[in-house]
């Protein structure tokens, strides 16, 4: 077998946009997240939507369009 072909492994510490922190085992150092288990709509329960590029407003334009 060839001898030093796997990457380091490190418990990197993780930090979500909403500010939570926490440790995970990587190969990176460091991660930065936008969404974690802690604000994800799916665990939290909470109906945050997620926007991204405007799609969700997109969205509701049509279906106010559709209903009047």
């Amino acid at each position: 077998m060839k001898k030093d072909i796997h990457p380091k492994y490190h418990q990197a510490k993780v930090n979500c946009a909403c500010g939570h922190t926490f440790t995970v085992g990587s190969t990176k150092e460091k991660l930065d997240i936008e969404i974690c288990s802690h604000c994800h709509p799916f665990y939290t329960g909470g109906s945050k939507l997620v926007d991204t590029a405007g799609r969700v407003e997109k969205y509701r334009q049509r279906l106010a369009k559709k209903k009047s």
